[in-house]
C-alpha cells in the first residue's frame, strides 16, 4: 500500500466533501449535512479552512480539515473540525498519520494547543484520541446559534 500524506489543495475538495458526508451518515447526521462542494471551493479558496489527505495509490481515503482560531486563555489554537478515514483503510496507519501531520502543522504555526469534539458514543475514536494522550473534557457543554435556515 503506498500511503501519501500531504496538504490538500483545490482538486481533493469533492473527496474532502465526499468523505464528510461518510462520517455524517456514520454520526447518524446525514440530513443535517447541507455545505455544498461549490462551499467548499470558494471557502478553501478564501482561507477560511485547510486539510491534510491521506492518498492510498493516489486515491484520497481520508482526511484533516482544521482551522486556526484563538483561546483567550492560551492563544493561537487549531480547531479540528473533521477527521475521518474510510473504514476499509482503517486499522493501516492512515489516521495516526494524519493526525500527526496536523499536530505539526500546528507546531508549524505556533499554536499551543488544538482542541476538536467528539461524540461520546464513538468509542474508537476515543480510544485513538486516549493513545494520542488527550484530554478528553466532559464539563463544558456546546452553544450553538443557526443563522441561516438549514434544510
Amino acid at each position: 500500500m503506498n500511503i501519501t500524506i500531504r496538504k490538500a489543495n483545490l482538486a481533493d475538495l469533492q473527496a474532502i466533501h465526499d468523505l464528510v458526508r461518510e462520517l455524517a451518515v456514520y454520526e447518524k447526521a446525514e440530513p443535517e449535512f447541507v455545505a455544498s462542494l461549490a462551499d467548499y471551493q470558494s471557502d478553501f479558496e478564501a482561507g477560511i479552512f485547510d486539510a491534510h489527505v491521506a492518498a492510498v495509490d493516489g486515491k484520497v481515503v481520508g482526511m484533516a480539515l482544521y482551522y486556526m482560531t484563538y483561546s483567550t486563555w492560551k492563544g493561537r489554537m487549531f480547531y479540528l473540525e473533521d477527521f475521518v478515514v474510510q473504514e476499509e483503510y482503517r486499522g493501516h496507519g492512515l489516521g495516526q498519520k494524519l493526525f500527526d501531520a496536523f499536530l505539526q502543522e500546528a507546531r508549524d504555526r505556533k499554536c499551543r494547543l488544538v482542541k476538536w469534539q467528539v461524540l461520546d458514543w464513538n468509542e474508537p475514536a476515543l480510544r485513538f484520541y486516549r493513545r494520542n494522550n488527550a484530554v478528553i473534557e466532559k464539563e463544558w457543554w456546546n452553544g450553538k446559534i443557526f443563522l441561516t435556515e438549514i434544510h
